[in-house]
């Protein structure tokens, strides 16, 4: 698949890596390390399931004789995940071949090798193990029911708060940190508001750039993401099972759309001070080392009168990694310190039930008891000394900031 070059609705970039400020050498060649590195997981997939597939291959030949002979479908289903892992494979190198250049203003060299599969480290393969279960959270129709569990109760939020028949929602700015595969932030973008989601993850940089990026006809792909679940499966052919995406065409989205992706982590990113009308996240703050930034960030780059919505749970990404800050706080001190930056909370559920990434076939399935609420940045704040007035009049509302990062850009997608 050859790179080609593209843009984004009214020609802006739907990814755009921003350098905050420049680096020291070493900090660059740390992050042309970590680069490669998650490319080196991509590419070594085929070997590490195929390592899972023979070991299972012996644990069962192990077994006496007169016990196999009792499973005569074990090693045709093993045959069987060994061709979907294969079939895996090919897509995951769609995503590389199209990510190698896919920031405008950062290049990270070339390999030697370049198709050689280097090993990757459990944790690694598991992340991209995770990814491909995005795509069926985010752009299949398996997903649908999770996504409307997840985004719907944001984008109808979203939509209340700023409804489309007293606002030029083209001028109402919506920031999704933690966009993933982007299938939020596009949600909202096609319902004409002006948005943009920020990653920081290489693993779904990669493949969100890939499906916004290069896949038009509907569910013309097809992956197998349940492979690598060896346990709890009620059929054989559970774990075989395919999934197709995506279940619409990400790039028919109305011309008149402003639709970006930004990468970097959200804290470094977005520092400008009044600057967003909305910002949405979903299973996003409990990525945080300290959740207290994050909030402190979103306070911010709201605008005077911008709300920030959430939905998600508490399940801290950092909590017992070695060499990590890790903060892990109640909801209830969260709540407290979102109160004492002077937000005012609107409104708040503490029990909305949904899941993630979730096999529908498994017989272990895990249910989320999300916290959802909307706090507002209230209208009335001093700057410099002054007071700035709510207005009265809806349609006054600040209209959107266009984000430094998307002006004037041309880009690779």
């Amino acid at each position: 698949m050859a790179e080609t070059t593209g843009e984004g609705a009214k020609g802006g970039p739907y990814f755009h890596k921003e350098k905050i400020k420049y680096s020291p050498e070493e900090e660059a060649k740390l992050e042309r390390q970590h680069f490669w590195r998650i490319i080196d997981a991509f590419r070594f997939y085929r070997v590490h399931v195929e390592e899972q597939v023979k070991r299972a291959e012996r644990q069962f030949l192990s077994l006496p004789k007169r016990h196999q002979n009792m499973l005569p479908n074990v090693l045709s289903n093993l045959a069987r995940i060994s061709k979907c892992a294969d079939h895996n494979q090919e897509v995951l190198q769609a995503i590389i071949h199209n990510s190698l250049h896919m920031f405008e203003n950062i290049e990270y060299g070339e390999r030697e090798d370049p198709r050689k599969a280097r090993p990757s480290t459990t944790f690694d393969m598991d992340k991209l193990k995770s990814t491909i279960k995005q795509f069926v959270r985010d752009w299949s129709d398996v997903g649908r029911a999770e996504r409307d569990s997840c985004y719907q109760p944001i984008i109808q939020e979203i939509q209340r708060l700023f409804p489309s028949d007293q606002y030029d929602v083209s001028k109402v700015s919506v920031l999704v940190p933690g966009a993933g595969l982007g299938r939020l932030a596009w949600e909202i973008a096609r319902l004409g508001y002006t948005c943009q989601g920020n990653e920081w993850s290489f693993f779904m940089l990669f493949s969100s750039n890939f499906v916004l990026n290069r896949c038009e006809n509907v569910n013309s792909l097809t992956l197998y993401p349940w492979i690598h679940q060896f346990s709890n499966n009620k059929k054989s052919t559970d774990q075989t099972r395919p999934i197709t995406f995506p279940d619409i065409n990400p790039q028919s989205l109305p011309l008149t759309s402003d639709f970006s992706m930004v990468a970097g982590d959200f804290v470094e990113v977005y520092s400008d001070p009044d600057s967003w009308d909305c910002v949405a996240t979903c299973f996003f703050i409990d990525t945080a080392h300290n959740v207290i930034e994050y909030v402190e960030t979103i306070w911010k780059i709201l605008k005077p009168g911008g709300v920030w919505i959430n939905l998600g749970p508490l399940l801290y990404h950092f909590e017992n990694m070695a060499n990590e800050l890790s903060v892990e706080l109640s909801y209830e001190d969260i709540r407290t310190a979102i109160v004492n930056f002077g937000f005012h909370i609107e409104m708040e559920k503490e029990s909305v039930q949904t899941t993630y990434t979730e096999n529908n076939h498994s017989m272990l399935r895990y249910v989320y008891d999300c916290v959802f609420f909307v706090a507002r940045k209230p209208a009335d704040l001093y700057f410099n000394g002054q007071e700035e007035e709510e207005d009265d009049q809806l349609q006054s509302f600040p209209s959107a900031a266009k984000s430094p990062r998307r002006e004037g850009i041309d880009s690779l997608t």
